[in-house]
């Protein structure tokens, strides 16, 4: 067997390990080590384990992680999200489909605190869910939007995904931050006008909410000024070279202690849950880190990566449809592979190919996050969807997936329109003051 076709096999085991419901860092970990032994014997693959967690953890860089995560989990302790929407649909309820408007652009602003797709969902499903039936929505239009909105978390940032996706790359975390900031708005325009085209052909999918004065909605203004301003320090910070994206993670913690402690929510119950889940997320995150390093030490060994390559190169087909069918494997293996291992696994592989096709390592990591967003909502995976299926448990998931359908295709245009006009990715990158 040529190394070439064992890295193929090697990719088939890791998915059938992975569907037959082994912890996706664990089963990267398993089929690096197997096959580093088959390959180079049981001492190189022995290194291989020993060797990389720490090789994978000793970075400066990856610090950002466990403090953006911090950041995003406290802000969600300090009961914001309820503020957020409150503040929100009070601007937009009145409207027909308002208060799913208003769950998508909360959704925007939570998102700039908070770099889980999940933890948003859930977060503010239970407060949209009540909200929606108190003015009889239909649960159709409200699970796809609040599982949509949720959607949002790994585009705008501070986002995981696009962490990882930089850190993988070679491409500063600053950097792509500050390319999610458009394409993030964007989509968010974009999931708002399918909520205004579902009410459009159902009316009664959305009914009016209540209405509000001025008065009511510039008193409701303020509780979003903490959320706006954490989120101008910190990004504003990295895009006019105040701080590092590092540093940048670290004021915005800070920031977000002081915002617990004004709304009185800083207590030790707090503040341990808040330890408790970002040291839960952390570790999952460095555990598919190390497996997927793991994995591809045996994946270079075969030369798999550069056969990838050496294809793309000799390929007698336009570029685009190259670039296309890397996007594709994303979604395909998306359906099946949560969005998180699924960056860290195909980053190193696709990067070489979008060199070599002269496309931008930015763009490119805007597109696959966008990408990604398709798994979190479509089955048998879309784990925003599973999420809100717990929380609306009277709900079948069928039905939820149909309420989200419309907001597939929103998705979509947004995905056409930033690969269309690539300097919605990268004009914002191209003017920071340091390439952090």
């Amino acid at each position: 067997m040529s190394n070439y076709m064992l890295g193929i096999w090697g990719l088939v085991l890791l998915v059938v390990l992975i569907l037959m419901g082994m912890r996706i860092g664990l089963a990267m970990a398993v089929v690096g080590f197997f096959g580093g032994w088959y390959m180079r014997g049981f001492p190189t693959a022995l290194g291989y384990v020993v060797n990389t967690p720490f090789a994978t953890c000793n970075s400066e860089s990856l610090s950002v992680i466990p403090l953006f995560t911090l950041m995003g989990v406290i802000c969600a302790y300090a009961g914001i999200s309820q503020d957020l929407y409150a503040a929100c649909y009070k601007f937009v309820g009145d409207k027909k489909g308002g208060l799913a408007i208003a769950t998508e652009i909360a959704c925007g602003f939570f998102s700039a605190i908070c770099g889980s797709a999940t933890a948003m969902t859930a977060s503010l499903g239970k407060i949209c869910l009540t909200e929606m039936d108190k003015y009889k929505y239909k649960r159709t239009l409200t699970c796809g939007s609040i599982a949509a909105g949720g959607t949002q978390g790994i585009l705008i940032p501070p986002s995981v995904g696009l962490m990882l996706y930089a850190i993988n790359a070679g491409v500063g975390v600053g950097k792509m931050f500050i390319a999610g900031i458009l394409p993030g708005i964007i989509l968010c325009v974009c999931y708002s006008l399918v909520v205004v085209a579902v009410c459009a052909i159902d009316p009664e999918a959305g009914p009016r909410g209540p209405s509000y004065t001025l008065k009511e909605k510039l008193a409701a203004t303020p509780t979003v000024l903490p959320v706006l301003c954490i989120f101008f320090v910190v990004l504003g910070g990295i895009l006019f070279g105040w701080f590092s994206a590092t540093e940048g993670a670290a004021v915005g913690t800070f920031a977000s202690f002081i915002l617990m402690t004004l709304r009185g929510k800083l207590n030790l119950q707090n503040v341990v849950g808040a330890l408790k889940d970002t040291i839960s997320t952390t570790a999952m995150i460095f555990m598919i880190m190390i497996g997927a390093n793991i994995f591809g030490n045996f994946l270079s060994a075969t030369g798999f990566t550069q056969a990838i390559s050496t294809i793309c190169v000799n390929a007698q087909v336009d570029r685009f449809w190259i670039l296309f069918s890397c996007l594709m494997i994303y979604v395909i293996i998306g359906l099946f592979v949560d969005s998180l291992p699924l960056i860290v696994l195909l980053t190193p592989i696709f990067v070489p190919v979008i060199d070599i096709l002269g496309y931008d390592r930015i763009w490119f990591g805007i597109l696959m996050a966008m990408v990604m967003q398709l798994g979190l909502i479509t089955p048998p995976v879309g784990m925003c969807v599973f999420v809100i299926g717990g929380i609306a448990k009277d709900t079948p998931l069928p039905e939820i997936f149909k309420g989200v359908a419309p907001f597939i295709v929103g998705l979509v245009v947004a995905l056409v329109i930033v690969m269309l006009f690539p300097g919605l990715a990268t004009w914002l990158p191209s003017i920071m003051r340091y390439g952090m």
